[in-house]
């Protein structure tokens, strides 16, 4: 499978793609911790269907010693044992923030507060970012198709 684009190799995607990833550099950067940063990436990757994200971020949590229990409970999250509450917490807004096409009200009050009270605004600022992110990354990939395999950690 090729892509229909190459985004690396557009002027305009390529330019993009770099302003994303400074704006992703802001989260990477942030006091939000890294596997929280990943388990939602990887997560809303899941949801959008998006297997270029989900093998990018599933691979890059592997190598940064996340385990495959976990990894492998991710789209499970809400029934199993093996996340903090506050990963849990991080994981909801995630998922809320994602599917907002499907909640006529958007991310719900209680899933905003029960994150509030895991992260201080530096961390939600960057979980809030984070997911724009991620999301975008994700349409732009489903848009053209990007393939999915092939990623070595590290490499982007």
């Amino acid at each position: 499978m090729e892509s229909r684009l190459n985004l690396f190799a557009n002027p305009v995607g390529s330019k993009f793609t770099r302003c994303l990833n400074s704006a992703g550099k802001v989260v990477v950067d942030s006091p939000l911790p890294a596997a929280t940063q990943l388990l939602c990436m990887t997560r809303a990757s899941q949801i959008n269907g998006c297997a270029f994200c989900t093998d990018m971020h599933t691979k890059d949590a592997a190598h940064a010693g996340e385990t495959s229990v976990r990894l492998n409970l991710l789209a499970t999250w809400r029934e199993a044992t093996v996340f903090t509450e506050a990963e849990r917490a991080a994981l909801r807004l995630t998922e809320e923030g994602t599917r907002v096409a499907d909640a006529a009200g958007g991310v719900s009050d209680e899933a905003w507060s029960n994150a509030a009270k895991h992260y201080d605004e530096d961390q939600l600022a960057a979980l809030v970012a984070l997911i724009a992110i991620i999301n975008a990354y994700n349409r732009m990939n489903i848009i053209v198709r990007q393939p999915a395999g092939d990623y070595q950690s590290g490499t982007l």
